[in-house]
């Protein structure tokens, strides 16, 4: 036996195709936990949490709870987005991870209003915050992760994979919320929905393991060899680009509108309102974020072709169109024309909305602070786009006598923001990651001899 032992190989680089996957289970995960609170908050926390409070109130108090994730998302955002533009992107996810995944499973610990009083939804609350620091943390990390590993020509379609992990969580979290639903009322409320949260240990070993196999972006590791690294990249940022942060956060606004809209508040609708099964919602759902896994990667891929802008102008083109007929159908009270709604929302609309904005986002800002860009627009929009929506929608109900007609107003105005913002962005197509001011790439002609 040789006294010196053979130097190991080096490891070669993970295929784009591999980190996509990564990157679409990673998320999936880490929404699925996030998206158990909305389906919770919309079924089962005004009845153990809240129940000291009478109907509308205790539905507005767990939508309230809801919301505060999304205020505490904005700090996940900017913390992770600092220290993974300075440190790196893989070790920032694999932390969002842990406490994702140790939040949601408290969540299922936790004893009720009936046996501990306030104390309940106080710990509620505060979890709730843990959670949304979380996810906050995870979004820009996880879309970098594929983007910036993606071929130049394929960032929309690699990219859009993360963005898979939005509607493959509703999945997981509306499918599992259907299999506990089928439990009698006493056992759901006692035990089912905490199994939901509980399986969120399992899911956490599952994603740590295949985040850990994955390297550094290439991206990132060329600002570190070329000691690029910026000092406060919040900072950079603002002095930079704060134009296209601004307009990118407008796009932001149809996006998680739409989602939360049909994801959650028309789910609560739906159950308490019109006191129709919840089951007819949670079934639709899950047929609709289903669709909505295969249209996000298929708008990214067009993307790639056509371009980010058309992609996306269409997709909220079409929810403003949708929005009226949306709430005449629900208000029919059938369970098809409300399957209808729910899978044109959470599939056609938001699949095609979705699909090429990681990559779209991501081609606007320079490396340098990139992650920190991504968490900042997604998650400072987020808080009105999304976390205010079931609230906003439930205020506007009350205003309009029980009916939708409010709510898809509002819906109307949310699309032609989105519509405007987007007008005023460029086309990122054909843009280089390495500087966010690169030219496009050069298109060839000929030239006439």
């Amino acid at each position: 036996m040789s006294a010196h032992a053979a130097p190991k190989p080096a490891q070669a680089p993970p295929t784009p195709r591999r980190v996509a996957l990564a990157s679409a289970v990673g998320a999936t995960i880490e929404w699925y936990d996030f998206f158990l609170y909305g389906t919770a908050a919309a079924v089962v926390f005004d009845k153990l949490y809240f129940n000291g409070l009478d109907g509308p109130a205790a539905q507005f108090a767990a939508f309230a709870t809801f919301a505060v994730g999304f205020f505490a998302r904005p700090i996940g955002g900017l913390v992770f987005g600092h220290y993974g533009d300075r440190i790196g992107r893989k070790q920032m996810l694999l932390l969002t991870l842990v406490i994702m995944g140790v939040g949601t499973a408290l969540i299922g610990m936790l004893p009720t209003y009936d046996q501990i009083g306030v104390w309940a939804p106080i710990a509620l609350v505060l979890l709730r915050v843990l959670q949304g620091i979380g996810v906050g943390g995870e979004y820009g990390g996880a879309v970098l992760l594929a983007v910036e590993y993606a071929p130049a020509g394929r960032r929309g379609f690699y990219g859009s994979f993360a963005h898979i992990g939005v509607p493959g969580g509703l999945v997981l979290a509306a499918g599992a919320f259907s299999l506990a639903g089928m439990l009698p009322e006493d056992d759901f409320l006692a035990w089912g929905w905490r199994a939901c949260f509980l399986v969120s240990i399992v899911l956490l070993g599952i994603g740590a393991y295949i985040r850990l196999s994955v390297m550094e972006t290439p991206e990132f590791a060329k600002v570190q060899e070329r000691k690029e690294i910026s000092r406060l990249p919040l900072r950079d940022l603002l002095r930079e680009q704060p134009r296209p942060l601004l307009l990118g956060m407008g796009t932001r606004y149809i996006e998680g509108f739409t989602f939360n809209l049909f994801s959650v508040y028309l789910l609560a609708y739906v159950a308490t309102n019109l006191e129709l099964p919840r089951s007819w919602a949670l079934d639709a759902i899950l047929v609709g974020a289903a669709l909505g896994v295969v249209l996000v990667p298929v708008a990214g891929a067009l993307s790639d072709r056509v371009g980010r802008k058309p992609v996306y102008r269409v997709g909220a083109w079409i929810g403003l169109l949708f929005a009226f007929p949306a709430a005449f159908l629900v208000q029919t009270e059938d369970r098809w024309a409300i399957s209808l709604v729910f899978v044109v929302g959470l599939g056609v609309i938001y699949g095609t909305v979705y699909g090429p904005l990681a990559a779209f986002w991501s081609e606007l800002f320079d490396t340098r602070y990139r992650y920190t860009a991504l968490s900042t627009l997604y998650q400072v929009s987020g808080i009105l786009a999304s976390g205010l929506t079931p609230l906003i929608a439930a205020w506007l109900v009350t205003r309009g006598d029980g009916t939708l007609w409010w709510v898809a107003a509002y819906n109307v105005l949310v699309a032609a923001i989105s519509l405007v913002c987007a007008r005023f962005l460029p086309e990122t197509r054909g843009r280089g990651l390495d500087r966010a001011d690169a030219a496009p790439e050069p298109v060839h002609e000929r030239v006439p001899a």
